[in-house]
């Protein structure tokens, strides 16, 4: 049983819906968003995770890119 499913809440400050996704803390401190989780995972509500997907667009394509092989 995952931390969603027993009911985390979203770890962005000011934020308390529910969490819908679990990310490595690391990457979402890169795009900006203002976390308060100390460990290694951070929980996000629907809407922030679409703005980390939208943040982390660039990156993301890139890291697809290392490992597309022709």
């Amino acid at each position: 049983m995952g931390i969603i499913a027993k009911g985390a809440k979203c770890n962005v400050d000011s934020c308390d819906q529910d969490g819908t996704r679990s990310l490595n803390t690391s990457k979402v401190e890169n795009t900006g968003l203002r976390v308060n989780s100390s460990g290694k995972k951070t929980v996000l509500c629907k809407e922030h995770y679409k703005e980390y997907k939208k943040e982390s667009k660039d990156d993301r394509d890139l890291e697809r890119a290392r490992f597309n092989k022709f």
